[in-house]
């Protein structure tokens, strides 16, 4: 099975609590074995890497109880069924959801959905937040994706309608913000020999130009994708250079015989499409820049420690 999302944890999470005080990690491990939750499905991380994305959204239901007063927390790490947690379970709910939560207070104030009681007739503020599945944590990172992915294109879009010394700079300026090249005056050298035997640039790998990268660099436009035999023709200017890795970064794609090739041949080659170059510059600033911080936080526990 897939993961649960938060919402379907909920009356879980709440039933776990009629056994007294849990513990959140316990919760964890108990509910992944009543679900019978593969070891992958245990492990798969959140993209930060820093909690399981089963755990993430168990800890998100028991949050979620807590502000509809359901559960309340003991001490670290520890929760607690309330008076009003044991009367619903009394009334034997077959799901518990957010739709659910809304009916106490505490909980639409909480989702920022309580009207003022002398306007009844006022609509929610928040009414999407209650039907969707994923978790505030989810709903963030998929709207950051959604950003990336808008502004990914938009720098293709750009490049595509630069002149060809434009994607060549551009190359330079995102090898050295990787940590390749040296110096800008040295990249712009290696990568200023355009059409030398079949290889547009070269770019050390390290201070003392011990091992160097040779590369290939297509300006085309959408659809035009890069063939087998463009590959081939690149190992052959590779191989005449007695080098053994190979870069080639193009603005549109790779045909499915191009990528068979690069897999199989006995030197290095590395495909950068037009995708993987926009993702590439965002992570590292080329061509785009920080417009604004969210930090996300949470309490400090050893403070009231």
């Amino acid at each position: 099975m897939s993961v649960p999302d938060y919402q379907s944890l909920m009356l879980p999470v709440l039933l776990l609590a009629t056994d007294g005080e849990t513990r959140i990690g316990d919760a964890v491990e108990r509910l992944a074995q009543q679900l019978g939750l593969t070891p992958d499905e245990r492990a798969r991380l959140l993209p930060s890497g820093k909690q399981t994305l089963f755990g993430n959204r168990v800890h998100w239901a028991k949050t979620y109880l807590t502000k509809a007063g359901l559960l309340e927390t003991t001490r670290r790490g520890h929760f607690k069924l309330t008076e009003r947690g044991r009367q619903v379970i009394a009334s034997l709910p077959a799901r518990i959801d957010n739709e659910f939560l809304s009916q106490f207070i505490e909980f639409r104030q909480f989702t920022g959905r309580a009207a003022d009681d002398a306007q009844p007739d006022v609509p929610p503020i928040a009414p999407t937040l209650v039907r969707r599945t994923e978790t505030p944590d989810e709903i963030m990172r998929v709207a950051h994706q959604q950003v990336e992915t808008s502004l990914g294109q938009d720098l293709l879009d750009r490049i595509r309608a630069s002149p060809p010394a434009f994607f060549e700079r551009l190359i330079v300026n995102l090898l050295l913000s990787m940590g390749y090249g040296g110096s800008t005056a040295d990249a712009g050298r290696a990568l200023g020999r355009s059409g030398d035997d079949g290889v547009d640039g070269v770019i050390d790998q390290d201070a003392l130009g011990l091992d160097r990268v040779y590369i290939q660099a297509k300006r085309y436009a959408e659809g035009n994708n890069i063939g087998a035999g463009a590959i081939r023709d690149f190992f052959g200017s590779l191989d005449r250079h007695k080098a053994t890795k190979g870069l080639f970064v193009t603005t549109s794609c790779f045909a499915a015989a191009a990528k068979e090739t690069a897999e199989f041949l006995s030197k290095r080659i590395v495909l950068i499409d037009g995708d993987q170059l926009a993702k590439l510059m965002i992570r590292y600033n080329v061509g785009c820049r920080i417009e604004e911080v969210f930090h996300i936080k949470k309490v400090d526990q050893d403070f009231f420690d």
